[in-house]
């Protein structure tokens, strides 16, 4: 029976565990949880081929437990139901691990099925996801359980994994010859999976029915593993890390980390991502200290859509690159956000009769529109009068930015507002 390379390689302890020195390395808190023997529930939550399913065998077979397997995408309630029948049987005395692969995919009905088990110690549950479990996994299940994250291993160890799938490989009656640099290039360009980077390995290694030796190219490296290297789900937890790595990155002036995120969202494509937090970027981030950006940003945005890719790179790369090195002012959504938090918390209150309209018959006998004043028929196109709601008078919301736009904005208020009478 064909056995996939990863599958034979799979480490059986955790000294042959590649990445994760965070939680496995001497000292480190899941290693001391495993090592001490009392497994308590835990949640695995990453990126797929890094380890998650692997650990959990360990953990069974170090502590001895029973492990049953199941796969949140196939499974149902009756599969569930099955393993708590277990419970006590003949063979599993020193204890049941539940290994929950994908569990974001199970409903609400099907994970609060499995509580009363977990709670009482009937049954270990370890529940991977790659998706953030603190959106996807009921409440009740994360307050039972440890959450850990994994991390999505780093080149040398997965050029470590890469140099084990080659002497696998010989070991299958295979003479390899591999050139200089692709050990490297799939590490490289694996996105940390080292299941993807052994696949690849594999499939580098196929030969013809009878061939004995295989010449392992740079060239045909490079083949196998275009765009393997980023990990892109536009419904998953990447596609929000990347685009908001990016909005840092503008927001902190940085153009060389803006235009690396922004490369990343070319490469899977995701025009439309990309124009709408760009837009986003311009009035949150750069707001009134440049406000032409968001003008600007708009037409690359709008010729990026009628362009398409590949073309539409260069746009997107424009808008990019001057939002990053635009001045910053955040105080347009600073003001809005805190009037928003004032209406909740006090009250939308009765808007000012003299500011009510007043372009109908009747609104004269209800005072409606009384007492305003024009304030272009004043000086300066200004007069002072109540605009907020009587139990909001005197709140202030806005503060001028410290830039140059927005500081001559004040300025010339301050000279307005100064010479009221």
């Amino acid at each position: 029976m064909y056995t996939p390379l990863p599958a034979r390689l799979r480490p059986e302890t955790l000294d042959d565990m590649l990445g994760q020195k965070h939680l496995l390395g001497s000292g480190k808190p899941l290693r001391n949880i495993i090592e001490s023997g009392n497994i308590p529930n835990m949640i695995f939550y990453g990126c797929a081929g890094i380890g998650k399913t692997t650990l959990a065998q360990i953990i069974a077979k170090q502590t001895d437990k029973t492990l049953y397997k199941l796969n949140a995408t196939t499974a149902n309630t009756d599969n569930i139901k099955e393993v708590i029948q277990q419970i006590g049987a003949l063979g599993n005395d020193k204890g049941i691990i539940l290994y929950l692969d994908e569990m974001q995919y199970f409903t609400k009905k099907q994970q609060q099925i499995l509580l009363e088990f977990i709670e009482n110690g009937s049954i270990t549950l370890i529940a991977s996801t790659s998706e953030n479990p603190y959106f996807y996994i009921y409440g009740a299940i994360i307050s039972r359980c440890t959450v850990f994250e994994f991390r999505p291993l780093e080149k040398s160890d997965l050029e470590i994994a890469v140099q084990r799938g080659f002497a696998a490989m010989e070991e299958q009656n295979i003479t390899l010859t591999v050139e200089e640099g692709v050990v490297s290039h799939i590490a490289s360009t694996c996105g940390g999976d080292v299941r993807k980077a052994l696949n690849t390995v594999e499939v580098l290694c196929s030969r013809k029915a009878g061939q004995k030796a295989v010449n392992v190219t740079l060239e045909a490296a490079k083949e196998v593993s275009k765009k393997s290297s980023m990990r892109y789900d536009r419904d998953g937890d990447s596609h929000y890390d990347i685009l908001s790595a990016l909005q840092k990155s503008i927001r902190g002036s940085d153009p060389d980390g803006a235009v690396h995120y922004l490369a990343r969202l070319v490469l899977a494509e995701d025009l439309p991502s990309i124009c709408r937090r760009l837009l986003v970027i311009a009035a949150e981030d750069i707001g009134l200290a440049y406000p032409q950006a968001i003008s600007v940003v708009k037409s690359c945005v709008d010729a990026a859509l009628q362009l398409g890719f590949p073309e539409a790179r260069i746009p997107l790369a424009e808008a990019t690159l001057l939002l990053a090195t635009a001045p910053k002012s955040n105080s347009a959504i600073c003001a809005v956000d805190e009037a928003m938090e004032r209406i909740k918390s006090a009250g939308a209150g009765d808007i000012p009769s003299h500011l009510k309209d007043s372009h109908y018959g009747g609104a004269e006998k209800l005072d409606h529109g009384t007492g305003y004043k024009y304030p272009h028929a004043y000086p300066s196109h200004y007069v002072k009068q109540q605009y907020l709601p009587d139990h909001l008078k005197g709140d202030r919301y806005y503060a001028y930015g410290e830039n140059k736009t927005e500081q001559a904005a004040k300025k010339y208020w301050d000279l307005i507002k100064g010479e009221e009478k």
